[in-house]
Order: structure tokens, then sequence, then C-alpha cells
């Protein structure tokens, strides 16, 4: 009989996280490292990817640290360097940073969308290449990337970032179906609305801290360990037969057309 534990243990595994200092990808990389995956942890800010390393060896996990602008082609070739001659080999890549200008069509500058798209949809093309190459060149490995819930619903002032969203989704789609019989899998993640250091300023307005926990069915928001728990399952053999996938982790938000409403009570 499978061992279904074992599916998910990522002992002997080695691992690269992007955007590790904070948010979701810190969570991600806590959550690599405990399941046994020896990770370095990248962010634009060494100081930052330190302090997560520094958490996780206090843990008893294992983990580095480097400096990498997810938005520079070069800075994540160097990554890639780093990791291979630091790991000897990457089962397991993720990226997570984003940039949303929130404007509308008609207020973009070209300067707003060249760093929105410098961003988001290059850094994940770069991230792909670099990491992508050496997974190929070793027959196997896992690629997560970021896409979000903005992928396929909107509001005013984010069609520029959903547009860049709904683009990692299908990069992820057509790297899949490049690599995969090299035995590398390609995936992405798509949350919703996440309590991290950046989205703190929202617990400042009830108003719309509220109303974005009613667009879930649960009525509030993730914590980023919630949404990295689904990086570490499609990081783990246990998502073995997933690739060209994008993980939906929004409490619901997608599956209802609006807020829900107490109507449980017409169901009785």
């Amino acid at each position: 009989m499978t061992d279904y534990r074992k599916l998910f243990d990522l002992t002997g595994k080695t691992a690269v996280v992007l955007g590790a200092a904070s948010g979701i990808g810190k969570s991600s990389a806590e959550a690599l490292a405990s399941l046994g995956a020896r990770v370095l942890c990248a962010d634009r800010t060494l100081e930052g990817a330190e302090v997560t390393a520094a958490a996780i060896r206090e843990k008893g996990g294992s983990a580095t640290a480097a400096a990498c602008d997810a938005a520079d082609r070069a800075d994540v070739e160097a990554l890639a360097a780093k990791a291979l001659a630091e790991l000897q080999r990457v089962d397991i890549a993720v990226t997570t940073p984003g940039l949303n200008i929130r404007k509308t069509i008609l207020d973009y500058t070209e300067e707003d969308l060249d760093r929105v798209i410098n961003l988001n949809i290059k850094g994940t093309v770069w991230f792909f290449q670099a990491f992508g190459r050496i997974m190929v060149q070793h027959q196997s490995g896992s690629l997560i990337a970021c896409s979000s819930v903005r992928a396929v619903t909107i509001e005013p002032g984010l069609a520029v970032y959903g547009s860049t969203k709904a683009a990692i989704g299908l990069l992820v789609k057509g790297f899949a179906s490049e690599v995969g019989r090299s035995g590398v899998r390609v995936n992405a993640i798509a949350p919703s609305i996440a309590e991290t250091a950046l989205t703190g300023p929202f617990k400042q307005r009830p108003d719309i801290y509220n109303l974005y926990a009613g667009h879930t069915v649960f009525n509030r928001w993730s914590s980023a360990d919630e949404v990295a728990t689904a990086v570490a399952y499609l990081a783990s053999d246990a998502a073995s037969y997933v690739s060209g996938s994008t993980l939906f982790v929004d409490g619901g938000w997608t599956a209802v057309d609006g807020p829900p409403t107490g109507l449980t009570q017409l169901a009785r």
C-alpha cells in the first residue's frame, strides 16, 4: 500500500523560495523546511531573507539566504547559479513576488505598465528559464509561481494587475507542456486575501477589510500559512501527477457570485 505520509515528506529535497522575506513567500519557505527540505531563502533585500532563514534554523531546519531582484534577469540567473553551487540540485523552486499599481487603465503611465509587467510577467519567465534549465538537466523538479484570484475576478483599478496574473496561468500551462517529458512539473497558486505585513493597513479600515472578507464563503481572510500549505502540496510527490494547473486558495471567492449572504435558513 502507498505510504501517503511519505508522499508529503520533503526530506532530502532542495528548494529555492524567491520572495521569502515576508508574506506567502516567507510562509512557503517555512513550510518546505518544516517538511524536511533544505531551503535557499531569497528576496530583494538580503537582510529580510536572512531573518527568515535564521528563524528556520532556530526551529531545526536547514536554510540559507541570498539577495535577488525578481524583476532582474541577471539577478535571477545568479540566484539559480548560487542555488546549484550550494545545493547541487534544485528540486523545488517557488516565486511569489508581485506588484500591483492600483489605477484605472486611463490613468496608467508607461512607467507604471513597465514596472508591473517587468516583475509579474517577465520576472516569472526569467524564473522559469533559470530554474527550468536546471530541472530539465536533472530530469525532475517542481516549479511554482504565484497567480491571484484577480486572474479571473476583477474590480476597477486592477485590470493591468489582473491581466498579468492571468498571464501567469497561461505561462504555467505553456511551460508545463514544454518540460513535462523531462519530468518537470509547473504549477501556480492563486490566493485571494491573505493577512500579511503588506495587507496589514487594511485592518485599519474595517469597512474595506470586512468587505473583502465577505467575498469568501468563510467570511474571513486567510493566513499566509494556509496558502503555503498549497505550495507544500504542489512541491511534494503527493502532486506527482499535477502540472499545468493553477490551484486556487481563495476561500471560495471564485465559487460564488458576489458576497455570500445569510440564506442558509432557506435551505432548511
